[in-house]
């Protein structure tokens, strides 16, 4: 079922629960990843690690060949926000920051999601920017499942909580132009969501909804420039920047995480749906 003028895909149970599928096949990827990074490993291995944990899920990674992408991971390293093309001659270090973004589509269906990670000992500052941004998600993510539930919910009520978090984490730039997205049979769907904005607009927040959502920040300025690979967005004056995303959809009862290994039950408690079991991590 879609909605009219922005084209929202609504999806039912059934769906979702191959969503989920699909998310967990992403989650395993990020955390094979995660437990990868570290000073001397290039972006180039972290891409081919996520290419082998998705294949031989039986999935195909999203991002490889979407409009010319050549890889399965975008590799953003400190003052690159996305999308930038992992690469052999792109060595990690000591102190740096890398923002993974990661997607698969297994059975016609999508996962996307995003982490940034320390590699070895990295400025406080620069770790708490990172929870800042982590934080900012979840609010955005539980704001979804409060408004479907009290069925007066809007899509800028997510953008609104966002915003919130991050200001009140610190100064940080919230990046211009960029933000989340539904997601279902295409990686990229009806609505945008930013991660700014006043609440009580937009669609409605309704059960069958999927969206991604996924905070962009700054040290600095939230203006950013696209290099000239075409890809690849750094920040304008060249601060440090994080990334982190989640897809989720909302269902009658409550809000999956579809990306989270836990269903988003760590930290969204009774909001999630009891499609997740509170005691089935995933494999």
């Amino acid at each position: 079922m879609r909605r009219p003028q922005l084209d929202i895909q609504l999806k039912t149970p059934e769906q979702i629960e191959l969503m989920r599928a699909a998310g967990l096949v992403v989650a395993r990827a990020l955390r094979r990843m995660r437990e990868a990074v570290a000073p001397g490993v290039t972006t180039a291995d972290l891409d081919a690690i996520a290419e082998a944990t998705i294949r031989d899920a039986g999935a195909v990674p999203s991002f490889k060949g979407y409009h010319g992408f050549p890889a399965s991971i975008c590799s953003s390293v400190n003052e690159q926000v996305v999308h930038a093309i992992p690469s052999a001659q792109q060595v990690l270090r000591e102190g740096d920051l890398i923002s993974i973004d990661c997607g698969a589509v297994l059975d016609g269906w999508h996962g996307d999601a995003a982490v940034t990670v320390a590699v070895g000992e990295v400025d406080p500052a620069l770790l708490r920017m990172a929870e800042v941004a982590e934080d900012a998600m979840w609010a955005g993510i539980a704001a979804a499942a409060r408004g479907a539930a009290s069925g007066k919910g809007r899509l800028t009520d997510i953008s609104y909580a966002v915003e919130s978090a991050v200001r009140k984490g610190g100064r940080y730039g919230i990046v211009d132009g960029y933000g989340g997205h539904g997601i279902g049979t295409e990686m990229h769907q009806d609505p945008h969501v930013l991660n700014h904005g006043r609440p009580g607009k937009g669609p409605r927040l309704v059960p069958g909804l999927a969206l991604a959502i996924e905070p962009m920040i700054t040290m600095g300025s939230p203006r950013t420039v696209e290099l000239a690979d075409g890809w690849t967005v750094v920040t304008r004056d060249r601060s440090m920047a994080v990334h982190v995303e989640h897809s989720m959809a909302l269902l009658d009862d409550g809000v999956w995480v579809l990306t989270a290994e836990d269903g988003g039950r760590a930290r969204l408690g009774d909001l999630v749906t009891a499609r997740q079991p509170a005691d089935s991590p995933a494999r």
